[in-house]
């Protein structure tokens, strides 16, 4: 039996300011050569590449919250989009919240992405669009609309204003759409993120399984958030950082010791410490 490792990235993996130690690296590469190892985020494939430079990546990747999952090699394994009509109204929508997102999906078939945004911004998107500044996806749009083949739908702000339009946009849409609210851990304030209803973390990783012609059984994931939960629930063994949320940890087979910033899952996988 192989096994297979697939980890988040935010508050899991990466360390608070978005860096991977040394340590970490060593500990992923050599891993890899006997067993699987991957990731499962909200981040798309360029800033995942990005942020996991240096590390060997043999395994799919699931991105997005669980909307794709594609190959290193950038081949695609597995999409789910929103139809753009339940984005253009999940949009009109909100406009009447007085709240405008970022809309992220594929321009074209071979994954070029974007990153659409307008004028309207809170002071929240606007700290969260300074991290993004230099970031070729970024497209401005006077007017904002769903795309062809969006992947999600992203609100930040306040949890008293994202919470009243999580729970408006559920009583329309219901099932045609997965509505997912969380704390935002690098900065104040919540974020909303839509997403088509097949589009979690949870059926990308039957999909990674399927893939692989692995038994889900087989698999360790680790995370530290909300949108880990689907995972956590399905996996063979679910680990959480011992900076994760406490909804979290409860779901988590074992809680390390360790934080995100402390090589937490790269202690699991070194075997550093007795469970």
């Amino acid at each position: 039996m192989q096994p297979i490792y697939i980890t988040d990235l935010d508050h899991t993996l990466l360390r608070s300011d978005h860096s991977i130690s040394n340590y970490t690296k060593d500990i992923w590469n050599k891993k890899v050569k006997n067993s699987i190892v991957s990731i499962a985020t909200a981040r798309s494939f360029s800033k995942s590449r990005e942020f996991l430079f240096g590390l060997e990546l043999h395994a799919p990747l699931i991105l997005l919250d669980g909307a794709m999952v594609v190959s290193p090699s950038k081949k695609l394994i597995n999409l789910k989009v929103m139809n753009q009509d339940l984005g253009n109204g999940v949009i009109a929508e909100g406009i009447k919240f007085g709240i405008y997102p970022f809309v992220i999906g594929l321009k074209d078939k071979e994954l070029n992405e974007a990153f659409r945004y307008t004028d309207m911004l809170n002071p929240i998107q606007k700290s969260v669009l300074q991290n993004y500044q230099q970031d070729p996806r970024l497209e401005y749009h006077s007017t904002l609309k769903a795309m062809e083949m969006t992947l999600k739908i992203v609100y930040f702000g306040e949890e008293k204003e994202l919470r009243p339009l999580r729970d408006h946009l559920e009583n329309i849409f219901k099932d045609a759409l997965e509505y997912k609210l969380s704390p935002e851990q690098y900065s104040s304030g919540y974020f909303l993120t839509i997403l088509h209803p097949d589009a979690d973390k949870s059926h990308a990783l039957l999909s990674v399984c399927e893939y692989l012609q692995k038994d889900i059984k087989d698999v360790t994931v680790f995370g530290d958030s909300l949108n880990d939960i689907g995972m956590f629930e399905k996996a063979g063994k679910s680990v959480a950082v011992s900076n994760a949320l406490e909804a979290l940890k409860s779901k988590a087979d074992i809680v390390l010791p360790y934080s995100n910033n402390e090589d937490a899952v790269a202690k699991y996988l070194s075997n550093d410490y007795n469970l």
